[in-house]
């Protein structure tokens, strides 16, 4: 008969005393700043009694040059597991609670890697620990650099999708489970709960901010979505279509179309549509009404191809492309896009058409990890192509819209739910966020408007939705998409791209200060920026089916511009 060790009864024991004092602390010190109540080293014992959490390490970090201020780390991992593909699984996480905490929790999506819990938003220079948030950021359940999945090359990051518990945590059961963790440690550590809630990420991030409004309503006051790609598995399915369609230009996808090509195709638009906002500056700011105003066709050689025109086969090429999926019944798989002054940056060429990165054969990011994205995590049963550039691009090449397209809404005895099912907001198609709305919670979006990997359009769609369903107004009070002009995923492009959505979204959550306009400023070190920008330039984002008008002044400053009816 085994006996327990009395050192493991009193660590138990000082454990479950250890949370009920963090529990009596929040119930009298709720919302109310002061000093530490449990140092850092002593966290880990403070949450022993969380089923299935190890910590594996807890320490204190010192200020930094970047404006991160003094902080406790705290790493560790939750519900270590084998799974049924044989290998080791755990939700990774890593948590910083700063000194000077500000009483509010953000929880940073990402997914693959636990990326350092900076709450760092990408489009603006000072991020969420900077300014006094406890934030937990993890790797969605899988381990994107586990050595354990170097033989599968390429497609390492996406083996996961073998396994179905992983999907479910890449989906959503991971966001889910972290939420008792990082709440003990806040508790733990501050002796209180916070004042308020959050939860930001773009891209995959973006996806899981709008899949917790809808299913984890209760918990978040506010959630920032960028470039939110919450129909991803029909996102995936466009990378087959592309490869596809850039294949009846060359073969080689890398040679269909060149810079200056797609250089010359964004110009035309710019050309097109550039005044449509009232001004001529070098911004397609109505996008909407550029997609009448710009003419593909007149881009198509009148004879040979030269670096001013576009083959017959190109033309062809991007409107099938920028025209979307579809399976032979002519039903639509995905979205379609719109053509954007930022269609030439080098951003959406990487994702598109061609990277530098060797290793890939200069494949773009579609071809490698969007591809094995399709194939291991997003498809039932799993397709399951080698990991090297030519067998992924093999397999998106002879993908089937109609047989495998429908492998994303398909279940089996191992995985009994789908890809559709598990990581898209579960009212994606005619979208109320009932629950969310009556808890007051907000949610702020934001897309670029030449965002390669995930349509703009489908992101308005679900607005124009979700203001049919609840009516403007009532919609407005939830939930409000900004678009950029000319920004790529996330960031990047010729376009104001660095904006404060964060601290707009904060006014928003405590303050009632509905967001009518966020304001944007170019990245002085944007080597995508035309020549004739000021370094200084701004511009407003407008909500939402707003968009800019110049109104007169300062052509380089947003305050010359409104936010009017389209």
């Amino acid at each position: 008969m085994r006996t327990r060790s009395p050192n493991l009864h009193r660590q138990r024991w000082l454990a479950a005393t250890t949370l009920a004092a963090a529990a009596v602390l929040m119930a009298s010190c709720a919302h109310r700043p002061g000093p530490v109540a449990l140092a850092c080293g002593q966290l880990p014992g403070a949450v022993a009694g969380l089923a299935g959490l190890r910590i594996s390490h807890a320490g204190d970090v010192a200020a930094d040059d970047k404006g991160h201020p003094a902080h406790c780390r705290v790493s560790g991992v939750l519900n270590e597991r084998s799974g049924s593909d044989g290998k080791r699984y755990a939700i990774g996480f890593e948590m910083r609670l700063p000194q000077g905490w500000n009483q509010r929790f953000l929880h940073q999506v990402n997914d693959g890697v636990v990326k350092p819990a900076w709450g760092d938003l990408g489009s603006w220079s000072q991020d969420a620990l900077s300014r006094g948030f406890a934030v937990i950021s993890s790797d969605s359940g899988h381990d994107g650099d586990d050595p354990a999945n170097l033989p599968s090359g390429l497609a390492r990051g996406n083996v996961f999708g073998l396994d179905a518990q992983a999907r479910r945590d890449y989906g959503h059961s991971a966001t889910d489970a972290l939420w008792p963790v990082a709440q003990g440690l806040i508790a733990a550590h501050y002796g209180g709960k916070p004042r308020f809630n959050y939860m930001a990420g773009c891209s995959n991030g973006g996806r899981h901010g709008m899949v917790a409004a809808s299913r984890q309503p209760e918990r978040y006051d506010g959630i920032l979505a960028g470039a939110p790609g919450f129909n991803l598995p029909k996102a995936a399915v466009q990378h087959a279509w592309d490869i596809q369609s850039w294949q009846g230009v060359d073969p080689d996808i890398r040679r269909a179309f060149s810079p200056a090509d797609m250089k010359r195709v964004a110009d035309q638009v710019v050309a097109r549509c550039d005044g449509l906002d009232l001004l001529v500056d070098g911004i397609v700011g109505d996008l909407k009404r550029c997609q009448s105003a710009f003419k593909l066709a007149e881009l198509q050689c009148s004879g040979a191809k030269t670096e001013r025109c576009l083959s017959a086969a190109q033309v062809q090429a991007l409107a099938k492309s920028f025209a979307g999926p579809r399976n032979s019944r002519g039903e639509a798989l995905y979205s379609d896009w719109s053509f954007d002054g930022g269609i030439g940056a080098a951003g959406w060429r990487t994702w598109k058409l061609e990277s530098s990165i060797a290793p890939w054969d200069r494949q773009p990011i579609i071809a490698t990890m969007g591809a094995g994205s399709l194939a291991y995590i997003f498809s039932t049963p799993p397709a399951q192509p080698a990991g090297t550039p030519a067998a992924l691009l093999d397999y998106l090449a002879r993908f089937d819209f109609d047989r495998d397209a429908a492998a994303i809404f398909a279940t089996s005895a191992q995985f009994p739910e789908s890809a559709m099912a598990m990581v898209t907001p579960p009212d994606a198609a005619n979208p109320l966020l009932a629950g969310f709305a009556k808890r007051g919670g907000k949610l702020l979006i934001y897309h670029g408007n030449s965002d390669p990997v995930f349509s703009v359009n489908d992101t308005l769609r679900w607005a124009d939705r979700l203001q049919h369903n609840l009516g403007l107004v009532s919609a407005n009070a939830v939930a409000r998409v900004f678009a950029v002009p000319q920004m790529g995923h996330c960031q990047g492009g010729p376009a104001t791209d660095q904006f404060d959505a964060l601290g707009a979204l904060v006014d928003w959550v405590e303050s009632g200060k509905a967001p009518e306009r966020i304001d944007a400023r170019v990245n002085p070190a944007n080597r995508e920026l035309p020549a004739a920008w000021a370094k200084t330039r701004s511009r407003p984002l407008c909500p939402h089916p707003q968009v800019m008008r110049y109104a007169g002044g300062d052509v380089e400053s947003a305050a010359s511009f409104r936010c009017a009816a389209p």
